[in-house]
């Protein structure tokens, strides 16, 4: 296990390099000749954006800027108190996306369709599962697919977290955590900053799955499923790939307002094992890759009839000859495309790639070729 640690730890650097890209920094001019002296550096000349003008204003000039405008303002109904209350809630909802909603009303949302949970075997080796929602059912599946698992040798898996929404029930998350943390060992921290006690959610039975770990994550991974990717690369080493996670890990609670609506509010935030907070920042991904949520959701909507296969492995199409590329032209593609229209169908569209997924194979098959040396 620590040899493909060590390697994990080189394809992280070699893979960053190359999604940063492949040109070398320039290289300095070596100066010929006295030196001359240091030039300042040049202060930026660009205009500062709102948002950072209003950063900059301390208590006294909030207070200040507010009993001028009331003073001064030509039309004095728009700067009433109601109208500046209206002001800094809408500032606030602005400021503090993942912390705070106003809801027309619990009847006006619709109930959240339920991710349904996958599993297959790729390419014979490698496990693959996603969680979905993070609730009983699935739970079940997950142990029956780690069951077959064993069964068939499997020891790389594949924790696809991409579509696991956020969830309160913080004790069914910790279940799904438990099938792969060790027992003993804190999952995750509830922690509200006005209390004195936290919450601590822990393993007490051995996890069913002990290899390789590859997590993957975007910004569909929301709530206790960012608590599960920051436990599995804290305790398993995983690798998390794809897109920073929403950064909701935390609980919400739901307040009535006098008039009907509500307001969600972020109460707690949840706390990684190495004590950090995920609420806000999320998890950032150890090798970044980028993929349209769109394309994803298309493929998980369509992969229980097909597989992965036809989304991973990208489909064979005639090759280009050399004088073609001169040419700038593809009789071959050509040719196949006129077949196509005289049978009387349009070109086919390739099938949606996801690029998240063939990047964890590579790392898992880099894996296994460096063990077989």
């Amino acid at each position: 296990m620590t040899s493909r640690l060590l390697l994990a730890t080189f394809l992280i650097s070699v893979l960053g390099a190359n999604l940063a890209g492949q040109s070398p920094a320039p290289t300095p001019t070596p100066q010929i000749g006295p030196k001359s002296p240091a030039q300042p550096t040049p202060s930026p000349s660009a205009t500062p954006t709102l948002e950072e003008l209003v950063n900059s204003l301390g208590p006294a000039d909030l207070q200040a800027l507010i009993t001028l405008l009331k003073a001064n303002f030509t039309d004095p109904d728009a700067i009433t108190d109601t109208e500046l209350n209206r002001a800094t809630v809408a500032g606030l909802l602005v400021r503090l996306p993942r912390g705070i909603t106003l809801m027309a009303g619990k009847e006006s949302v619709p109930p959240a369709t339920p991710g349904t949970f996958y599993s297959e075997v790729i390419a014979g080796r490698t496990g693959y599962v996603r969680l979905g929602t993070l609730n009983n059912a699935n739970l079940q599946a997950l142990d029956k697919a780690l069951s077959g698992f064993a069964a068939k040798k499997v020891n790389d898996l594949i924790v696809d977290l991409r579509a696991s929404s956020a969830t309160n029930d913080l004790s069914m998350a910790t279940e799904f955590a438990k099938r792969f943390c060790p027992k003993g060992k804190a999952i995750f921290t509830v922690r509200k900053p006005t209390g004195h006690q936290d919450r601590v959610f822990s393993s007490d039975r051995d996890p069913a799955f002990r290899g390789l770990v590859m997590v993957l994550a975007d910004s569909d991974t929301s709530g206790a499923a960012e608590a599960i990717a920051a436990a599995l690369r804290f305790y398993n080493k995983a690798l998390v790939i794809g897109q920073p996670t929403a950064g909701r890990a935390a609980e919400y609670s739901d307040l009535p307002l006098p008039n009907g609506k509500d307001l969600r509010l972020a109460v707690t935030e949840m706390v990684s094992p190495e004590g950090r907070s995920l609420f806000r920042e999320g998890v950032k991904p150890d090798l970044p890759v980028e993929m349209s949520l769109s394309e994803k959701r298309q493929i998980f909507q369509s992969n229980s009839e097909k597989g992965l296969g036809p989304f991973i492995y990208e489909t064979g199409r005639p090759h280009m000859s050399e004088a073609a590329l001169l040419a700038g032209t593809n009789p071959e593609l050509e040719a196949a495309e006129a077949a196509q229209q005289r049978r009387g169908r349009a070109p086919e569209k390739p099938p949606p790639h996801d690029p998240v997924l063939q990047r964890a194979l590579d790392v898992v098959t880099s894996l296994e070729v460096y063990q077989k040396r």
